[in-house]
């Protein structure tokens, strides 16, 4: 068993690449699925906006079942999932079919929480809190090399060939999760009821809040359909919380919020997770923008995807850094480290932007900041919980990743709509704002860590020596 041992960390965050794959096949490719499904571009977002939903479903429900004894079994069937899903989609004859794929694909978003309880139960305990640090950047280290893949892939042939690679991607994790993790079920896992009326009312209220969010700027914010079911979703969140409060077993045990840490990680994954995706967004358009545009840089499809490489070598350096640092340091401190420099990447962004030189240093310097904020977060979560906690804990945390994304979308969505020119393209202003916006947000939450980290000093100075 040392052998595979020796391997399970690496085929673990294989395993968890096959998210940043499938998410690559994302912004790059909407204008691509619209012209070749005859479909406007306001319903090719579609593919987004389902895969979103199907995420946030699975998500808390994955991370749950990871927190039993079948985690091995839990992850190939979620792979088998998406393998099925990538296929669908690559042979789908029209976009009612496609988006079906899209929504088997995303059961990826609770990949990572499965591989972090993996290695939590049979990574040497000297070695988990690495491990975990690097299962949590691997998506963003994924993104920066699957963006570009995508690009050419879908430039040099059709989006079909994408869907493809993913699927053969994901084929060959399952080969790798069958033949290097331990089988069997985990003695050590706890036995408890599932959770079904939880996970039906967080599925529901999930879902009903990021189509309010998705949607919202195409219903417009004021319409009874976006008011109603933003409404809807805060009624039947109230009702999950108040159900979850109750039951001895729940999907997420709501009662770790009270662990300071784990509060501040959560609470950080909504602000950053909004702020990366307004940046990555508004790289990806500037990217591709005609040059008449007066800030796009013209790029086609193909060559568009390596704007986001940097972003993978930043997010890898960082987790490196993050590794050595976390036995010297708080892993609360490296929160508002990683805010500051995704503060940075956003300035820089916001100023200029016009050059490909500027996207990319721009890149560089967020997956700096991305990877050090997002490998503290489970770290931070898996030090201040217990084991069987783990899992339900660490997918909480990634779904509200996933309600940021959210209002990140939400919010270059609004703003492009607002300022779009008569050539159909985003305005200078249009742009520049939403950098703004990004800029501005990754300051609150520096500036909110900071005073938090203060407080907890002056507290902790406080209390009388023993």
């Amino acid at each position: 068993m040392t052998e595979p041992r020796s391997r399970l960390v690496p085929a673990l965050i294989y395993a968890a690449l096959s998210t940043a794959i499938v998410s690559s096949l994302g912004m790059l490719l909407v204008p691509s699925i619209s012209m070749e499904m005859n479909v406007p571009v306001s319903t090719a977002q579609w593919m987004l906006t389902i895969n979103l939903l199907a995420g946030a479903i699975a998500t808390p429900v994955m991370g749950r079942l990871s927190d039993g004894p079948h985690k091995k079994k839990l992850l190939l069937g979620a792979l088998a999932i998406i393998l099925i899903g990538s296929v669908t989609a690559a042979l789908a004859p029209n976009f009612t079919v496609f988006l079906i794929g899209r929504a088997l694909q995303g059961l990826t978003y609770g990949i990572v929480p499965v591989t972090i309880a993996l290695a939590r139960r049979y990574v040497a305990a000297d070695k988990v809190q690495g491990s975990i640090s690097s299962l949590s950047v691997t998506v963003a280290t994924g993104i920066g090399i699957g963006y570009p893949l995508t690009g050419l892939i879908a430039g040099s042939f059709d989006f079909r060939f994408a869907f493809w690679f993913a699927a053969l991607f994901v084929l060959s994790a399952i080969v790798v999760v069958i033949r290097v993790i331990p089988a069997g079920p985990d003695e050590r896992a706890l036995r408890v009821p599932f959770d079904s009326v939880g996970t039906t009312l967080l599925g529901l209220g999930l879902g009903t809040l990021l189509l309010g969010i998705s949607e919202g700027p195409s219903w417009g914010w004021g319409s009874p359909w976006t008011i109603g079911t933003l409404l809807l979703s805060v009624v039947l969140l109230a009702t999950w919380i108040r159900a979850e409060l109750r039951t001895r077993h729940p999907l997420i045990n709501l009662r770790v919020f009270t662990n300071g840490e784990v509060l501040l990680a959560n609470a950080t994954a909504i602000g950053l997770g909004a702020a990366l995706y307004i940046g990555l967004s508004m790289a990806s358009l500037v990217a591709q923008a005609p040059a008449s545009t007066g800030y796009g840089l013209a790029m086609p499809v193909v060559w568009a995807g390596f704007v986001m490489f940097p972003l993978s070598v930043g997010s890898f350096v960082a987790n490196r850094v993050v590794r050595r640092l976390a036995r010297r340091m708080r892993l609360s401190a490296l929160l508002p480290a990683g805010a500051a420099l995704m503060a940075v990447a956003g300035t820089l962004l916001w100023v200029a932007h016009s050059e490909l030189w500027q996207i990319l240093l721009g890149m560089l310097v967020f997956g700096l900041g991305m990877g050090s904020s997002y490998a503290a977060m489970p770290a931070l979560i898996a030090r201040s919980v217990a084991t069987e906690e783990l899992g339900s804990s660490v997918s909480f945390n990634q779904v509200l990743r996933t309600v940021g994304s959210s209002f990140g979308t939400a919010v270059s969505a609004a703003v492009i709509a607002a300022n779009t020119g008569t050539d159909l393209h985003p305005t200078n202003a249009g742009i520049t704002t939403t950098f703004e916006i990004g800029a501005l947000l990754c300051l609150a939450v520096c500036v909110a860590l900071l005073v938090h980290a203060l407080a907890a000093q002056v507290r902790s100075g406080r209390r009388p020596r023993s």
